[in-house]
């Protein structure tokens, strides 16, 4: 398989893959988990991960409540600027394509969400140290963390870094 065709893969695929699970996800959250209390739905993760069906009317971790609608926009610039850019991102390696792809998804259905009940749905919820008081989340979120994580991993670590001549010598 052609390198652009595995790089459109990725950012397309993935960004699909994760947008489905996350609505999907939500839906069942939405329809079958009351707001609000906690459900411990695997016994045997009891003490350490329960789902809590959370309205999220802020930004990422719930903060800023009353800046929903800035985030809003925020977000469509950033999923406007990711799609425009994509004949310059195809040629950029496979993790830049996979990670934005990632962070794609994850920021459309966070948006969906916004844009037709007003609220993020978060219901991912973690419960062991040190992670005890971490705010609930969903998977939208973690995509956006993961792709985000890889963006940075491959900046520093896999990207070709030009030298530069050093004046002294």
């Amino acid at each position: 398989m052609k390198s652009a065709v595995r790089s459109h893969l990725l950012f397309y695929g993935g960004g699909v893959l994760v947008l489905l699970l996350d609505q999907l996800s939500k839906l069942w959250i939405v329809q079958n988990l009351p707001a609000y209390t906690p459900v411990d739905l695997i016994p045997q993760l009891t003490p350490l991960f329960s789902f809590t069906f959370v309205k999220n009317t802020g930004v990422a971790f719930g903060l800023f409540p009353k800046l929903g609608g800035v985030f809003t926009v925020f977000s469509t610039l950033v999923i406007a600027g990711i799609l425009l850019s994509r004949r310059t991102v195809a040629g950029m390696g496979l993790w830049v394509n996979g990670a934005l792809g990632l962070v794609t998804g994850g920021a459309l259905g966070n948006l969906l969400d916004r844009l037709t009940r007003g609220y993020v749905v978060d219901f991912l919820d973690v419960n062991f140290w040190p992670l005890h008081e971490w705010p609930v989340f969903n998977l939208a979120d973690s995509a956006i963390v993961v792709g985000v994580a890889i963006l940075l991993l491959d900046s520093f670590l896999f990207s070709q870094k030009t030298a530069v001549p050093d004046a002294r010598a």
